[in-house]
């Protein structure tokens, strides 16, 4: 008795005409994705003004980590729109492993400017929701870089030299989860009064809805690469 998952491709079923055009819709959705992080961190660094105060390397910081990094670190696994579809299976790996360190060391490195800033402000620690959930991310995220370790190095839980599918499924959906997490507290943290103190009217509506794109684009790449079809049983 044998049991396999099969993962089905996108757009099954579809006319031609209309797998072309569902295609396109993918790639346009994936280039805009990747053109809303990098412009929501290159504001957000903007509006910080880096050097006027310890905090104001925190925002910058965790834009980088995870507005940046951590969404061109799995979008570039996509198929559709990313500028590193040229690059083998392997080095998408190893240019993933790359943004996620850096999602590592901007995160830390962000957390300590803002328990710097805390302590010479005097002010308690985590008293708003935007810094309980942004703990709950910081240590996510480290989990889940750990068990990446596991996926690239399969020997260190004993197992085959090849990973099974199975292990690279709980990565990704795990991985999921994290990014989901990091953009919550993105979105919390536009109502902070720094951030609304800076930020107001249309604007702010503004910022508040552009994290959630990237977040459905990555979404549906993940759901839709791993997402179980069927599962045959002979």
């Amino acid at each position: 008795m044998r049991s396999d998952v099969e993962y089905s491709p996108v757009g099954e079923g579809l006319g031609m005409r209309d797998f072309w055009l569902y295609v396109w819709m993918r790639r346009a959705a994936v280039i805009a994705a990747h053109v809303t992080g990098l412009g929501l961190t290159l504001v957000i660094c903007i509006l910080s003004r880096p050097g006027t105060s310890l905090f104001s390397w925190h925002p910058v910081c965790m834009s980088v980590a995870y507005c940046l990094c951590m969404t061109e670190g799995i979008l570039l696994f996509s198929a559709e729109g990313s500028p590193f579809c040229f690059k083998s299976r392997k080095g998408k790996v190893r240019l993933h492993w790359f943004c996620q360190a850096l999602v590592l060391i901007a995160a830390a490195t962000g957390l300590g400017f803002m328990v710097a800033s805390k302590n010479v402000s005097e002010r308690p620690h985590l008293v708003s929701w935007h810094s309980v959930l942004g703990m709950c991310t910081l240590a996510a995220t480290g989990l889940q870089a750990a068990c990446g370790l596991f996926v690239m190095f399969p020997k260190l839980l004993r197992l085959s030299s090849s990973v099974p599918p199975r292990l690279k499924l709980y990565h990704a959906t795990c991985g999921l989860v994290v990014y989901l997490l990091a953009t919550v507290t993105v979105v919390l943290a536009m109502f902070s009064d720094w951030f609304q103190a800076t930020v107001r009217g249309v604007a702010w509506w503004a910022f508040l809805l552009l994290p959630l794109f990237p977040a459905l684009v990555v979404m549906n790449q993940i759901t839709n690469a791993y997402l179980p079809r069927k599962k045959i049983t002979s």
